[in-house]
């Protein structure tokens, strides 16, 4: 049990390094938004590949945080009802969850969709319009992003068992007072602040 915990615990911090670093996606998105926008109206100029970047950045950002969303449970529950069972109950549904609706989905899109961009990035299908881009780098987001669902899913499992085996703490349980968008802001605080006086000692 210890060493799939390990495992667990692993699987946790690759998840949270992901969903830290994939706002950088959304901040991209943005600002390439606001450039084509200054760029149409000051020059009357546009082009598909600015839009489809947009939404590219956009879907990475969004299927590979999925797993980082499911380690701080913040997809859509029933806790309206599973809050009012006992613990063990409610334990017992996410495991039923995890092991028999969960992981056979995961498995069932990577083993459908690994095939198509296998065949998109050998075939280097581009966009249908005008000036768009090439069509494998924004299909690489779909196993990418469930594979780190799929093994967010196993980690959750893991510490569900290991609770219900008196071998670890209540996977439901929040750790802190913090909302995940509170933690996120102050890891990036920090980081704005450690690179700040990095660089005021560099120009010493």
């Amino acid at each position: 049990m210890q060493a799939l915990l390990s495992l667990s615990r692993a699987i946790d911090k690759l998840n949270e390094s992901v969903g830290k670093y994939c706002i950088w996606l959304i901040f991209a998105a943005t600002a390439i938004s606001a450039l084509n926008a200054v760029v149409r109206k000051a020059f009357n100029y546009s082009s598909n590949s600015y839009l489809e970047v947009q939404w590219y950045l956009f879907a990475w950002s969004f299927l590979i945080a999925a797993g980082f969303t499911l380690l701080e449970r913040e997809h859509v529950r029933i806790d309206v009802v599973n809050s009012h069972l006992p613990k063990r109950v409610q334990i017992w549904i996410d495991i039923v969850g995890f092991a028999l609706f969960l992981t056979p989905l995961c498995l069932l899109i990577l083993y459908l969709c690994v095939p198509l961009l296998i065949d998109k990035v050998h075939s280097g299908e581009m966009s249908g319009n005008p000036g768009g881009l090439i069509r494998w780098p924004v299909w690489a987001a779909i196993p990418v992003g469930f594979t780190l669902l799929l093994l967010q899913g196993w980690s959750e499992l893991i510490k569900c068992v290991a609770f219900l085996r008196g071998q670890g703490p209540d996977p439901t349980a929040r750790g802190g007072d913090r909302t995940a968008e509170e933690a996120l802001a102050e890891d990036l605080r920090r980081q704005a602040e450690a690179a700040g006086a990095a660089s005021a000692h560099a120009g010493r």
